[in-house]
C-alpha cells in the first residue's frame, strides 16, 4: 500500500552535543566544569555548543508537530532501528552524524539541517532547522532534488555486512601490525601493515586524501618528483571505491606492492584475516561499531548496491 506524502512519517536523528557526553561521564554539570577548567580548556565553549544545538532542536521539533508523524532517535540507537521504506529521514547534527546516519538506510531521502553554521562547514548539512518545513512538502512528494552517494559494503565470510559512506579501515584494533591476504584482480599479496583504507567518493576528499597527501610528501623529502594536483579525489556518486594501504612492511613473508588501486562493483577486493584476536572493520571513524575480523575470516568489499539519497 502506498503511503500518502502527508502521511509519510519523518525520523529524527539526534546527537549528544560534547557537554552531554562529559555530564554522562562525570554525573553533574559541576564536576563536568570543574573537569574541563582543570585541563585548562574553555568551556564556556561547551555551554555554548549545547545551547545553539537546544535551540536548533527546539526549532526542528516545532517543525516536526506541524508536520504530524514523526520520531526521534539517538545516533547510538541506529544500528537497531527499523526505518520503514516510506520514511522521511533528518539527520541534526555534523557531517559524521549524516554519513553514520545514511549507512543505516535503504534508499529514504535524508535532509541534513546544520545546528549551528557559525561552528561547522557541512559539506553535507545544506540546511538550516528552519527551513525544514518549506522543506518536507517536497521531499515527502519526492518533489525534491537529491544527490546520489555511492557507499561501500564489506561483507564476511559469516555474513555480517557493514557499509560506510566515507570510507572503512581494516586492520588491528589497536596500535599493532595488520596481517592479511589482499587480493585485487590477478594480483594476491601476504601484507604487514597499519591497515587498510577503502574509500568512496565522497571520503575520497577526507581521510584517503590525507593519506595520499602524506605518502607524496614522504616521497619529495626522498627526492621523487611529485604533484600534490595529481590527485583528483571521485564524485560522490561515482560506482568505484579507492583502496590504500597504509604503511605496508615488506619482510621475508609479507610483500608492499599491492598498496593502491580502484574497486569496481562485481570486481570486488578480497581480504583475508590473518590476525588471530584483534582484526576489526569499521566505518566511517564509528570505532565502537565495528565487525570482527579475525584470522581465516574473509571480506569481500565492493559498492554496495544500496546507494544513498542526499536532499538538495
Amino acid at each position: 500500500m502506498t503511503t500518502a506524502a502527508s502521511d509519510r512519517r519523518v525520523v529524527l536523528v539526534t546527537r549528544r552535543t560534547r557537554l552531554d557526553t562529559l555530564i554522562a561521564r562525570h554525573n553533574t554539570l559541576g564536576q563536568a566544569r570543574f573537569y574541563v577548567e582543570h585541563l585548562g580548556a574553555d568551556f564556556s565553549d561547551y555551554l555554548k555548543e549545547n545551547e545553539a544545538y537546544a535551540a536548533s532542536l527546539r526549532v526542528t521539533v516545532q517543525a516536526l508537530q506541524a508536520w504530524g508523524r514523526y520520531q526521534i532517535v539517538d545516533r547510538s540507537l541506529l544500528a537497531n532501528f527499523v526505518f520503514a521504506p516510506s520514511d522521511i529521514v533528518v539527520a541534526l547534527g555534523q557531517d559524521g552524524l549524516v554519513a553514520n546516519t545514511m549507512k543505516y538506510l535503504e534508499g529514504q531521502p535524508l535532509v541534513g539541517l546544520n545546528p549551528e553554521p557559525s561552528r561547522w562547514d557541512g559539506v553535507l548539512l545544506p540546511f538550516q532547522p528552519a527551513d525544514l518545513a518549506a522543506i518536507l512538502p517536497g521531499v515527502a512528494a519526492d518533489r525534491r532534488d537529491t544527490r546520489t552517494v555511492t557507499m561501500a559494503e564489506a561483507r564476511l565470510s559469516d555474513g555480517q555486512v557493514l557499509r560506510a559512506v566515507n570510507d572503512l579501515f581494516v586492520g588491528p584494533r589497536s596500535h599493532t601490525s595488520a596481517l592479511y591476504e589482499l587480493s585485487h584482480g590477478s594480483t594476491t599479496e601476504f601484507q604487514s601493515s597499519s591497515g587498510l583504507i577503502v574509500s568512496t567518493g565522497l571520503g575520497s576528499t577526507a581521510w584517503l586524501k590525507s593519506i595520499v597527501t602524506g605518502s607524496l610528501a614522504i616521497a619529495r623529502s626522498l627526492g621523487a618528483s611529485t604533484d600534490d594536483e595529481d590527485y583528483q579525489p571521485m564524485p560522490w556518486e561515482e560506482r568505484a571505491l579507492v583502496f590504500a594501504v597504509r604503511e605496508p612492511f615488506p619482510t621475508r613473508t609479507s610483500q608492499a606492492t599491492l598498496v593502491h588501486g580502484r574497486v569496481l562493483a562485481g570486481a570486488p577486493l578480497r581480504v583475508r584475516s590473518r590476525m588471530p584476536d584483534n582484526g576489526v572493520i569499521f566505518s566511517d571513524g564509528m570505532e565502537a561499531d565495528h565487525l570482527q575480523f579475525t584470522a581465516g575470516m574473509e571480506a569481500r568489499i565492493e559498492p554496495s548496491r544500496t546507494t544513498g539519497k542526499l536532499v538538495l
